[in-house]
Parts: C-alpha cells; structure tokens; sequence
C-alpha cells in the first residue's frame, strides 16, 4: 500500500511510525510534542495502519505505542477547540475513536499495548482494548474525562468494569484518579508493569514469542474471550466446540502435536 510505503519514508513527518521485522508490527503514535494526543489524522493514519498489519500475512504479532515521554493523551483538545478544525464530538467518536477499537478487537492477531508512558482519557481506554497490556513503573493511567466535564468513550465504559469491577470501575471515572502502573497490575486492569530499565527487552520478548506461536489458534482465542462478553453460558460452549474444531483443522495444530509427539520445539507458521 502507498501508505505504508509513505509512513516509512524518513523524510516524511508522520503521526504514526510502523516498523515491520520478525512477524512483529510496531505501531508508534509520533506526536510527542503533544504526548500523542490524537488528531483526525493520526486517527485515520492509525485506522490505515492496523488495517495494513492485519491484512500482511508476515505480521503474526503488533505492538501499539508512543514516541516520547507519553503513550497518549487522549484526544487534542486544540482541536476540539479550533473553530476551523473541529470536527464535532460525533464525528471524532464514530469515526476517530470507535473504529480504532473495533478494528484492535476484530483484528485475529495478538495486540500488545506497549504503554510507555501516561496513558489519559481515550489513550487509556485504546491500551485497555488491546489483547495484554505491558507497561513501566513510571506509567500512569487516568479517566480524565469528568475532569473537563465529559463522559469515558473509546469503550472505557466496557472495558475497564470488567477489568477491575464495576465499583472501582465507576470510582476511577467519575474522580478522575490517577492510577500507577503498580496499583494497575494489582487491580487486574494490565497484565504487567516491569522496570523502566526492562521494559523495552520485556516488550520484545513477548512480541517475538506471540508472533511464533499457532498465529490461528490465539486469533479464535481473541475471538471466543470477544464473545463471552456477551454470551450466555450454551452459547459460549457451542462457539468453543465450533473454534475447536477449525483450529484443530490449522497446519499448526499438526505441528504442535508432531513436535509434542517428537519431543521437539514446534515450528509455528501461522496456517
């Protein structure tokens, strides 16, 4: 796709940054000077490039962070204030922030949310929607939203209650609480916070493991924890039988039991 292509020209300032080498996407929101507070068209780039990612079979695995000292910031609010440049709450919403998570939550890949710095409002919201959730000491995550007199979008209404409980769900949103990446992986809302000095080779290595496992078996896994969301119990234990057995149809499956079968390390191809 062009857009790749331009997004990767060094010569080109972009708002957002991919790097594709050993199955793994990194996806860099690049607007430091404003914590990667999102624009129009840092959200259409972002809408391109998980698009790019999942239709790319050498992607087995994606990594979603920020330049700079922030993950992100949420939306710009200069332009929600701009006359000239603001698009209108339903338009940002509709077309900005909720096909960002659809897109995150449909895509059959593992997505990791790299969280290396704040992470405010809709920028929390977009790390809580990806598959795990590495982050620093240093993090921080906050629902800023009752801060300025608005409500949680970006589906931090669906997810973050299921994640730590409706009562501390509905406390961090309407206080607006700013909440350590320690307490975060107490609360269960993030899988893991390491040291600052470890956090890059920890992101690595979960990358490049995600990215030579059964690439099939982990996008019907995404797509069954999608639907208990949802389901009832007979629903859920029908769609488990109907996944379990198209992955035991997968080119994987076989290689996962010959190497068992073999002693052997499995050689994963993602088919």
């Amino acid at each position: 796709m062009a857009f790749v292509l331009a997004i990767n020209n060094k010569d080109v300032m972009s708002s957002i940054e991919l790097k594709i080498e050993n199955k793994v996407a990194i996806i860099r929101l690049n607007r430091p000077e404003v914590f990667n507070s999102f624009n129009r068209e840092m959200a259409f780039l972002l809408h391109d490039t998980l698009d790019a990612c999942e239709k790319n079979a050498d992607v087995r695995a994606i990594v979603l962070t920020g330049n700079g000292k922030a993950f992100c910031a949420g939306q710009d609010l200069k332009e929600v204030t701009d006359p000239d440049l603001n698009p209108g709450f339903k338009k940002i919403l509709e077309e900005h922030y909720n096909p960002i998570i659809t897109r995150i939550r449909a895509i059959k890949k593992p997505v990791i949310a790299a969280v290396n710095g704040v992470a405010a409002g809709a920028g929390a919201n977009i790390a809580l929607a990806c598959d795990i959730i590495v982050a620093h000491e240093k993090v921080s995550f906050i629902q800023a939203f009752s801060l300025i007199g608005l409500v949680p979008d970006s589906a931090g209404t669906f997810f973050l209650p299921r994640l730590i409980g409706f009562q501390k769900a509905l406390a961090l949103a309407m206080l607006g609480d700013k909440i350590s990446a320690v307490q975060a992986e107490k609360m269960g809302m993030i899988y893991k916070c390491v040291p600052v000095e470890e956090f890059e080779d920890t992101i690595n290595k979960l990358a490049l493991k995600m990215a030579n496992m059964p690439t099939k078996a982990l996008g019907l896994i995404k797509e069954l924890y999608n639907n208990s969301m949802t389901n009832d119990l007979e629903s859920q234990l029908a769609l488990e039988s109907k996944l379990q057995i198209e992955a035991a149809s997968t080119e994987d499956y076989a290689e996962g039991v010959a190497a068992f079968i073999e002693k052997r390390k499995p050689e994963f191809k993602g088919r």
